[in-house]
């Protein structure tokens, strides 16, 4: 897909996709947990579920322990990914999601996905998303090599739009988000689509959380993202 031209404007607006503006993360919870157990290991969805937004790497981490046979995980996040694959055209953005991006870039900003998914799972979603027209630019796994709570795929977007830490926001649904942006200098606002907690995700350090995509784009102008820096 061709990157929408970049507005004249430092300021970058990078979007966490996947249960942010997606509604993907109880799906990315049941193919894991399918996955996984394709492997041998029964694990509660709620452990896999508090997971989701890391990296497969750091995921397995979380839900099998450091000391797991590392040699499964290319097989297990190759199945995951041939799973949550299946659900592709059903895939459903939030209400209010793509009228968000498009009223944050009417205000200036440039409009970054900030994703580790595979490049197949960002180009599912953004079809399913409907809002390329105001999308500047977007990351995948491909762009990071540690991912969150890891601060490299904040960079990566802040890279892709070319823009400081402090010339950007992020928004995000999971405590993992929150921390990512903090270790790269950027503030986030967190939303309550991906089941965390508002209090999680204050404790993590989100400047602002909303209940979802329509409710941050109802009250857009009393938020970091009402303009961007000059």
């Amino acid at each position: 897909m061709t990157p929408h031209p970049a507005p004249r404007t430092r300021g970058a607006a990078l979007f966490d996709v996947d249960g942010t503006l997606v509604d993907t993360t109880y799906l990315h919870t049941l193919t894991w947990w399918m996955a996984l157990r394709q492997h041998g290991h029964t694990v509660p969805m709620v452990r896999i579920h508090r997971a989701i937004g890391m990296g497969s790497d750091r995921l397995l981490d979380a839900v099998l322990g450091a000391d797991r046979r590392a040699e499964e995980d290319e097989a297990i996040a190759g199945a995951h990914g041939t799973l949550y694959a299946t659900w592709f055209d059903t895939l459903t953005p939030f209400e209010g999601a793509a009228e968000l991006l498009r009223a944050t870039a009417a205000r200036g900003w440039r409009i970054v996905l900030a994703s580790s998914a595979s490049d197949e799972e960002v180009a599912a979603v953004r079809a399913r998303l409907g809002a390329d027209d105001v999308i500047d630019a977007a990351t995948s796994g491909t762009d990071v090599t540690a991912t969150k709570p890891a601060p490299d795929l904040v960079r990566a977007a802040l890279d892709k739009a070319g823009a400081a830490p402090e010339d950007a926001v992020l928004v995000g649904d999971t405590v993992w988000d929150v921390e990512a942006a903090g270790r790269a200098g950027v503030p986030c606002v967190g939303l309550l689509t991906g089941g965390t907690t508002r209090r999680e995700l204050q404790d993590a350090g989100a400047v602002l959380v909303h209940d979802d995509p329509r409710s941050l784009l109802r009250h857009l102008d009393s938020s970091p993202l009402a303009r961007p820096p000059r």
